[in-house]
């Protein structure tokens, strides 16, 4: 399976010499040159995106906030033909994989491509684990919520009982219910459930 990256940048040659670049090394690049069009297209399915820093519209740092604000996985590199290095800390210090000036040597920017493809695949694994784990803690009934809080921070069945009125049978039926749609088997494994989750 090609790899997919984005390459924002508004001069036609360097679109193509890029694409041919990447194509050798199965890498398929996807080129755009105004920022709108770029926005429209379906983010996800890059791995990468390179941005120029100048662009038509509006510039290559406020598309980097707006692929922030869209919490983007991908991770962005930045191209640019003037050497800013304010820009270039501020860009790494928000966020940016690698901020690289043209000309760059095809080495090395074929290396940065393939770490943040790797640094993509990476942060994709983290996304579907916590999805998956906001998933089973959104099967909790507020009630069983509680109890599971009560539980992760070191009270008792028989503490819980007393803090909630609750008989303890009905607070360890309550535990098998928690056990059951966290789908765990042990107060350790509820902790680091409970801690992964991003509510």
């Amino acid at each position: 399976m090609r790899h997919r990256v984005a390459l924002v940048d508004d001069n036609a040659s360097i679109r193509d010499a890029l694409s041919m670049l990447f194509r050798t090394v199965g890498v398929n690049v996807v080129a755009f040159r105004e920022p709108s069009t770029f926005l429209a297209a379906p983010l996800e399915d890059f791995e990468c995106i390179l941005l120029d820093v100048r662009l038509p519209e509006i510039g290559g740092m406020e598309l980097f906030h707006t692929l922030r604000t869209r919490k983007v996985l991908a991770p962005v590199i930045f191209l640019t033909g003037h050497g800013d290095i304010p820009m270039a800390v501020r860009a790494m210090q928000e966020g940016a994989f690698d901020f690289l000036e043209k000309p760059v040597d095809d080495q090395i920017l074929i290396e940065s491509v393939l770490g943040a493809v790797r640094r993509y695949s990476v942060l994709r694994e983290k996304h579907e684990m916590q999805a998956e784990i906001s998933s089973r803690v959104d099967r909790l009934t507020a009630r069983e919520r509680q109890i599971a809080d009560l539980i992760v921070a070191g009270h008792t069945s028989r503490g819980i009982a007393e803090q909630l009125s609750l008989s303890m049978r009905t607070v360890e039926h309550y535990r098998t219910k928690i056990a059951r749609k966290l789908e765990v088997d042990s107060v350790t494994a509820l902790v680091r459930v409970l801690s992964s989750s991003p509510d």
